[in-house]
């Protein structure tokens, strides 16, 4: 379960993605406990007393902004948007971006003030750059799903000039922030996850040329060994790429929730598999659906000999009741045991 349930749980007024006063949220996220501890046993949301708001760094400028995107927020969700719709619209954003000065326009012009400020308040470092939403969601959210699909196929040296373009952007901010968070080079925590719903749209030829390579490059460099932490969270149909993915060694993914167990197990014998029940089907709070699914999972994991971290193939949304959890775990310890 996550914080996006407790305000259904709790029957109280806010949203998952709204700015929720850190204090309010510290006392639901209590009591939403106190009710775990009856419902399913434990308290199962972590409870961080709220840092003092003049110790939070100043945001620093992402990819999507270097491109000239913006986020927008609708209904307390952000989207990220551009102006971006046509070849040369992208041709000019990547000839800007190679004369940029990145750093000078990544990090904001109070950064280095207020990074000594903390730290020497706090004793606060900057965290690292360990993640990012893409690459295919960022590029199409830049560009247009239609617009990336086409320019695979109509443009392709330009389409590997962006692609390329991710890539160096990626690793020169994973580089300033491991830098930043006092790390030498080649001390930096070996782990990158890419979180990527729309991989999906590109059939595995196109992602072969365009995501493939990126998630590549940043393995390699980020984290190329056995034990370092490569992974992927797709909550889409993307079972088609399974044959390109099972090339990138994953140590985790979460795929969705029609790409089975035993279908992800096929391609990627030692990854780690979170999933795989349906959100919705947990959101809706079917039990019987819920009992089914879990039994469907533990199944296909005992069919490979390995097991499976039942989680949702997904998000937890709002509206996930603590019931609902207890409902897996009765299925977990009558069908999960092998």
């Amino acid at each position: 379960m996550s914080p996006n349930c407790i305000f259904c749980e709790l029957n109280e007024e806010g949203t998952p993605w709204g700015n929720t006063d850190p204090e309010r949220m510290w006392d639901l996220i209590r009591r939403y406990n106190d009710k775990a501890e009856i419902v399913v046993g434990k308290r199962i949301l972590q409870e961080t007393v709220p840092p003092p708001q003049d110790s939070k760094f100043p945001s620093i400028n992402s990819i999507s902004e270097i491109f000239g995107g913006k986020h927008i927020n609708k209904n307390g969700v952000s989207w990220l948007m551009s102006d971006m719709k046509s070849p040369r619209d992208l041709e000019l954003a990547l000839d800007r971006i190679d004369s940029m000065n990145l750093r000078e326009y990544i990090f904001p012009w109070n950064w280095e003030q207020e990074k000594r400020r903390i730290y020497e308040k706090y004793g606060l470092k900057p965290v690292g750059f360990f993640g990012i939403r893409g690459p295919v969601t960022l590029a199409m959210s830049l560009f247009g799903v239609e617009n990336l699909i086409f320019l695979i196929n109509d443009e392709p040296d330009l389409a590997a000039r962006f692609r390329d373009t991710i890539i160096k952007l990626i690793l020169f901010i994973w580089r300033e922030m491991s830098r930043e968070a006092g790390y030498s080079p080649g001390e930096e925590p070996r782990k990158f996850s890419f979180y990527d719903d729309n991989c999906a749209m590109l059939t595995a030829e196109m992602y072969e040329f365009f995501g493939y390579p990126i998630l590549k490059k940043v393995f390699d460099i980020c984290a190329p060994n056995d034990g370092d932490i490569r992974y992927q969270h797709s909550d889409s149909d993307m079972g088609h790429l399974l044959p390109v993915l099972s090339k990138l060694n994953f140590t985790g993914v979460n795929f969705g929730p029609n790409v089975l167990v035993q279908e992800i197990r096929k391609h990627m014998p030692k990854t780690r598999i979170d999933g795989q029940i349906s959100p919705f089907t947990l959101m809706r709070n079917e039990e019987e659906n819920l009992i089914k699914e879990t039994k469907r999972d533990c199944e296909g994991a005992k069919n490979f000999g390995r097991g499976v971290n039942l989680t949702t193939a997904g998000g937890v949304n709002n509206g996930s009741l603590l019931t609902s959890m207890r409902a897996i775990m009765f299925a977990i310890q009558e069908f999960g045991q092998y």
